[in-house]
């Protein structure tokens, strides 16, 4: 016989917010723009004429010192280092309409994921590789973890002269 303790109350369905406080506040101050909790909106990426890339593409080109930083905490999270580049550099629709589909998602792998590495100057001298040997191309960062088998991290390390720094290519 099952203890008290363990047992599970059964599901009795979703109970009616009407018994619930109302608290009226007053808006004085804040304008009437509000997302409907108690946090305010803050502006966001606009979504006209801007090509997003990954993580850490809403700041500015990242420099070899903050480069060296983030590469760091890749490799101190365990994560295994990969480098990928492309020509475009962002996902585009051009040969598929159906929902989920997207050109671009998947980039060239460069060499094989960096197993083993454990500092991130080998990893910043591949970069420099890569751009020496495709100086047209984006080159993205990418952080696998080998035990879940998923990827962690992903960002741009460098766009390709003639790329505006706020993305629009």
């Amino acid at each position: 016989m099952a203890s008290s303790a363990t047992s599970v109350a059964p599901f009795l369905g979703l109970k009616s917010t009407a018994g619930l406080p109302v608290s009226r506040r007053s808006n004085a101050g804040l304008g009437s723009v509000s997302n409907g909790g108690r946090i305010r909106c803050m502006q966001v990426w606009p979504i006209e004429g801007i090509k997003k890339f990954e993580t850490l593409s809403y700041l500015p080109p990242l420099s070899t010192e903050e480069l060296l930083k983030q590469i760091d905490f890749l490799i101190r999270s365990k994560w295994v280092p990969c480098l990928e580049f492309s020509k475009v550099g962002f996902v585009f629709r051009e040969f598929g309409s159906t929902p989920g589909y997207y050109d671009g998602r998947y980039w060239t792998m460069w060499k094989l994921p960096m197993f083993g590495c454990t500092d991130a100057t080998q990893v910043a001298k591949e970069v420099e590789e890569v751009k020496k040997e495709y100086p047209d191309a984006y080159v993205r960062i990418i952080g696998f973890d080998n035990i879940r088998q998923v990827q962690c991290v992903s960002f741009i390390a460098y766009k390709p002269p003639g790329c505006e720094e706020s993305g629009k290519a």
